[in-house]
């Protein structure tokens, strides 16, 4: 697994990823405003065709992870966890001393995966994701102290 970070020339590569792993995904101009933000910053994993994005933000001295996706053919190889790791070292590069993302509460493999990074419970986002017809679902707030020692 290659992985690199994300330019403007991969939206339809984060596009496709995105639409792959989630029911209500985000589209190329999403991924076109996001990546015009100040502070973003992602990484591409790519086994030949792509396989996984994460994309971060960066602002004073925390790190929010924006979006992690990974494609249903390459889950439970290590393709987020090492994305996540390289975005959790660049963040800890460029001075951020805190990580914050949100997860599905349902969502039990990536809640596992962001705990073995060392991600704690800091809150409950209600209703937070829409599921289209399926209503919404709470997000489990998750937070990462980036100056503690790392394992």
């Amino acid at each position: 697994m290659k992985l690199s970070l994300v330019t403007a020339a991969d939206i339809a590569d984060l596009a496709d990823l995105h639409a792959a792993a989630f029911d209500i995904a985000w589209d190329a101009s999403a991924f076109y405003d996001v990546l015009a933000g100040p502070g973003v910053f992602g990484y591409l994993a790519r086994e030949g065709d792509p396989v996984g994005l994460v994309l971060c933000r960066t602002a004073a001295d925390e790190l929010e992870v924006l979006t992690l996706a990974v494609a249903p053919a390459a889950r439970r190889a290590g393709v987020g966890k090492a994305m996540l790791a390289a975005a959790l070292a660049t963040g800890r590069t460029i001075g951020a001393q805190q990580a914050f993302l949100e997860v599905a509460v349902d969502n039990s493999e990536a809640v596992g995966l962001y705990a073995g990074l060392g991600f704690r419970r800091a809150g409950v986002r209600k209703a937070y994701y829409d599921r289209g017809e399926a209503g919404r679902i709470d997000a489990l707030v998750m937070r990462l102290d980036l100056e503690a020692p790392t394992a």
